[in-house]
């Protein structure tokens, strides 16, 4: 495993303090047990009991993977089954701390490398999480069954770049068809020879909003995929671009929803 630079003292003792109201005693205990540390301390204050053996361990390894090992344990998903804004809140304070040292615990209790903050009004923006940005916004569950795993990671970029993409692989599940992009919605919400429905099409009122419909898809292809694909990462938004992209995606699965398959799937 590559080895992590060392922390901090200051950065130890934030962090010390923060774990030390995400359990008990025990709970701090029995995690120490299951890392096979020696609590030596001497301290009976949950923090200080951290902080020094936090020190210690950093001193002994010159790094501060065992540092990350323990806080990996001890704040497990796991542990906060049923509990989530509980887990959301020690991980947002957490994220405060460690974005100093450019890291960031993630959702799925893994650290990742994110460029170190100068200032404490950086930190905690960093701490934010895209579940805030989409509070109250109803989300179709065949957005996230695309990109689950990058918001667990709060890899946002990448999953709104798969949530199109799932977009895409649904049209071609009810509509028996292979291609991509606007091809498929050309073909698929055809007119004259429509695989998929929107709605009867027997007025001219009905036709301009499958068509209007048609061009809203397009555009989730020309304006979110292809500039997420070949655009650089730099210049995107982050958690607002996000929030606002799945929730235009979760808008147009629920407009599929109400779609019926007009051709056998595959015939041309």
């Amino acid at each position: 495993m590559v080895a992590v630079p060392s922390l901090q003292p200051s950065h130890i003792e934030s962090l010390a303090r923060v774990l030390g109201e995400c359990g008990s005693g025990s709970d701090i205990s029995r995690i120490l047990a299951s890392c096979h540390w020696q609590d030596d301390s001497g301290e009976s204050t949950k923090w200080r009991r951290l902080y020094a053996l936090f020190m210690a361990k950093q001193a002994n390894d010159c790094c501060a993977n065992n540092i990350l090992h323990f806080i990996r344990t001890f704040l497990s998903p796991s542990r906060f089954v049923g509990r989530q804004d509980e887990f959301d809140a020690h991980r947002r304070e957490l994220n405060a701390v460690l974005a100093f040292a450019g890291l960031e615990f993630g959702a799925d209790g893994e650290f990742r490398p994110v460029a170190a903050a100068r200032t404490i009004p950086e930190a905690e923006e960093r701490a934010r999480i895209l579940r805030s940005k989409l509070h109250g916004r109803p989300i179709h569950p065949e957005v996230t069954r695309y990109c689950r795993a990058e918001l667990l990671q709060e890899n946002y970029f990448h999953a709104v770049f798969e949530a199109v993409k799932g977009l895409f692989q649904r049209i071609r599940e009810m509509s028996g068809l292979t291609q991509d992009g606007a091809g498929l919605v050309d073909k698929a919400f055809a007119i004259e020879r429509p695989y998929l429905a929107f709605n009867t099409l027997r007025t001219e009122t009905e036709q301009s909003e499958h068509k209007g419909f048609a061009m809203l898809l397009k555009g989730a292809h020309g304006a979110i995929r292809n500039p997420i694909a070949h655009g650089p990462k730099i210049l995107w938004q982050g958690e607002d671009d996000a929030a606002d992209y799945l929730t235009f995606l979760s808008m147009l699965h629920r407009k599929l929803d109400g779609c019926v398959p007009t051709l056998p799937r595959g015939s041309h």
